[in-house]
C-alpha cells in the first residue's frame, strides 16, 4: 500500500466547510475527486502537511487557520481600477472575475461600483477564513516524468508515455 509522499499523485474526496459549518465545496457531491501532485504546492500548505504519510483509505478531519490555508486578509489588496477594465457593463458588488496577476491567475471580487471607478478586492475569496476539511484518500501513485516536469497531474486521457518520450534527446 502506497502512502502520500512528495512526487506522488493523490486522488481524494473532500468536504470544505467554513467556521459556521456551511459547506463551501464537496467533491463527492460533484462526483469529481481532487487529484494533485504532492509536494508541488498544488493544494494549500496546511492540507499538504496533514496528508503527508497518509495511506489509501485514510479518512481525516483537518481544521486550518488562515495562514495555513489561503492567507490572512490584506487591506493593501483592495484597490480602485477604471470601470472600463471589466468585460461587462452591468457590474455589481460581489461579482467575481478571473484575471492575470503578478503571480499568475487570480480572482478579483467587485466591492463597490462607481461611475468611473470600481473598487476590487484581490484577496483570495477564502482569505482570513478558518476552514475545516474532511478528507478521504482514494488512491496514491508515483507521478510520471511528464507530470513531474509539468508540476501537476496530467489528464487521464493523456498518453504519458508519448509525452515522456518526446522529452528524450
Amino acid at each position: 500500500m502506497s502512502s502520500i509522499a512528495p512526487q506522488r499523485v493523490v486522488r481524494l474526496h473532500y468536504v470544505l466547510k467554513n467556521i459556521r459549518g456551511e459547506v463551501l465545496d464537496d467533491s463527492q457531491a460533484r462526483g469529481t475527486p481532487l487529484e494533485y501532485l504532492h509536494g508541488h504546492d498544488n493544494i494549500v500548505a496546511g492540507l499538504e502537511r496533514a496528508l503527508d504519510g497518509q495511506a489509501v483509505g485514510a479518512e481525516l478531519s483537518v481544521t486550518l487557520m488562515p495562514a495555513e490555508a489561503y492567507g490572512l486578509r490584506r487591506d493593501d489588496l483592495i484597490q480602485e481600477v477604471a470601470r472600463g477594465a471589466f468585460p461587462v457593463d452591468d457590474l455589481a458588488p460581489g461579482m467575481r472575475f478571473q484575471t492575470q496577476g503578478d503571480a499568475g491567475p487570480q480572482v478579483v471580487t467587485v466591492v463597490e461600483v462607481g461611475e468611473e471607478r470600481v473598487t476590487i478586492d484581490t484577496n483570495h475569496p477564502l482569505a482570513g477564513e478558518r476552514l475545516s476539511y474532511w478528507l478521504e484518500v482514494l488512491s496514491v501513485r508515483e507521478a510520471t516524468r511528464a507530470e513531474l516536469a509539468k508540476g501537476h497531474p496530467l489528464a487521464g486521457d493523456v498518453d504519458h508515455t508519448q509525452v515522456e518520450d518526446r522529452k528524450q534527446p
